[in-house]
C-alpha cells in the first residue's frame, strides 16, 4: 500500500469536493444558522446542522459496533480532557466567528465564490494556529491546558457513554448511544416545517455522511499503510494550518486527509458556485472590516487548537464519537458567537448574554 499513499489526501479531497459543493449549494453555515434562530425566528438552518451530526453519529456508532473502525484512535477520546482550555478556545472561537462572519469552513467555502477576504481570513487563521501548535504561541497554550487537565483513568476514553458506563459500573453504553440519537432526531423532526425541507435533510445527511466515511477511510488506510497515519474526519483549524505549511514548506511528508479536504471544500465550492453563475470577487469594504476580519480569524485560529476543533471538527467529528468535550465547546462557541454578534450589533458584548433587567 505503500505505493498508493497518495489515494489518502485524493480521498480527503474528494470528500471536500462534496462537502463544499453541498455547503454552497444549501446555505449550510453554522453563524447564518444561529443568526437565523436568534434574529429571524428560523430554526431550519439549526435543524439542518443538528441532523448532520445525528447522521454521523448513527453511522460512526454503526462502524464502531461492527468493527470497521476503531475510535481508540481518534484524539478526541484521549483519557485526558482540558476542560478550561475547551471553555476558553470556544468562547474565542465563537467570538472570532462573529467578527469573521462565518466560521472556517464557511469561509472556505465563501473562498471558493471568490471571497478574497475569505482567503484574509483563512491565511490569518492558518498561521495562527500554526503558531499555536508548534510556535511561540504553543508555550502558553499548553501552560493553559496543564492548569485545566482531568484524566479519565477508569472510563479509559472521554467517549460520554464510555465514562457513564464505567461510573456506575453498568455497561449501558448501547442504551445511552440510542437515547442521544433519539432525543437529537426527535427536537429535528418533530417540525412541521423542517419534515417538508428536503434541501435541508439532503444537506444535512450529506455531511454527516461524509464526516463519518472520514473515520472509516483514515482508519482503514492507518491499517493497511506503512506509513503512520492521523485517524480523523472533518476539521478546519488544524488541517487549514497543515496546508499552508504543505504550500510553504516540503518536509519530505505528503499531505494527508485533512488536508485534501481542505482543498476539497474549496474545489467543491468553486464548482458550485460556476454552476450556480454566483462567482462574485469581493474584499473588504474598508479598514475597519479587514481590521475585524483579522481580530477574528485571529481569535479562531487560537480557539480552535485550544478547543481542539471548530463547529465541525467539535460540533459534527467529535460528536459523532459522542466526545464529552462536544457539549461543553458547542456551547462555549455558541456563547462566543452570540457575545460577538451583541458587540457588532449592539456595542457590548454582554447585552445579549446578561439578563435585559441587569443593572450592573
Amino acid at each position: 500500500m505503500e505505493n498508493l499513499s497518495f489515494l489518502l489526501p485524493v480521498s480527503g479531497l474528494l470528500s471536500g469536493c462534496l462537502l463544499g459543493y453541498v455547503a454552497r449549494r444549501n446555505f449550510f453555515c453554522t453563524l447564518s444558522s444561529l443568526e437565523q434562530y436568534w434574529y429571524g425566528n428560523n430554526s431550519a438552518g439549526v435543524r439542518t446542522w443538528v441532523f448532520a451530526a445525528a447522521v454521523a453519529i448513527l453511522l460512526t456508532q454503526a462502524f464502531i459496533y461492527f468493527n470497521l473502525f476503531d475510535p481508540s484512535k481518534s484524539f478526541y477520546l484521549t483519557a485526558t480532557f482540558n476542560w478550561g482550555a475547551a471553555i476558553i478556545g470556544g468562547l474565542m472561537f465563537g467570538f472570532g466567528m462573529a467578527l469573521v462572519g462565518t466560521c472556517g469552513f464557511g469561509a472556505l467555502v465563501r473562498l471558493g465564490g471568490g471571497s478574497l477576504k475569505s482567503l484574509m481570513a483563512v491565511l490569518i487563521l492558518a498561521v495562527v494556529a500554526l503558531s499555536a501548535q508548534r510556535g511561540i504561541l504553543a508555550f502558553p497554550r499548553q501552560g493553559l491546558e496543564a492548569l485545566f487537565a482531568i484524566e479519565f483513568t477508569i472510563a479509559g476514553s472521554q467517549a460520554i457513554p464510555d465514562i457513564v458506563s464505567s461510573y456506575i459500573g453498568i455497561d449501558i453504553r448501547n442504551f445511552l448511544i440510542l437515547a442521544i440519537l433519539a432525543a437529537l432526531l426527535l427536537w429535528v423532526l418533530k417540525d412541521k416545517g423542517f419534515r417538508k425541507n428536503h434541501a435541508g435533510i439532503l444537506a444535512g445527511g450529506v455531511v454527516g455522511s461524509v464526516v463519518a466515511t472520514g473515520w472509516l477511510i483514515t482508519d482503514w488506510f492507518s491499517r493497511t499503510t506503512f506509513q503512520p497515519v492521523q485517524v480523523e474526519s472533518a476539521s478546519f483549524v488544524a488541517p487549514v494550518s497543515d496546508a499552508l505549511l504543505q504550500i510553504g514548506l516540503f518536509t519530505g511528508i505528503g499531505p494527508d486527509y485533512g488536508v485534501g479536504i481542505v482543498f476539497g471544500v474549496v474545489l467543491g465550492s468553486a464548482i458550485a458556485a460556476k454552476s450556480a453563475n454566483d462567482v462574485r470577487w469581493e474584499a473588504c469594504d474598508d479598514a475597519r472590516e479587514l481590521s475585524r476580519h483579522i481580530v477574528g480569524a485571529a481569535m479562531m485560529g487560537l480557539g480552535g487548537v485550544l478547543a481542539l476543533g471548530c463547529t465541525v471538527g467539535q460540533g459534527i467529528s467529535a460528536a459523532s464519537l459522542l466526545a464529552i468535550s462536544v457539549p461543553i465547546t458547542m456551547v462555549s462557541i455558541v456563547v462566543g458567537a452570540k457575545m460577538g454578534l451583541s458587540y457588532l450589533l449592539e456595542g457590548s458584548a454582554l447585552s445579549g448574554i446578561l439578563p435585559t433587567n441587569y443593572n450592573g
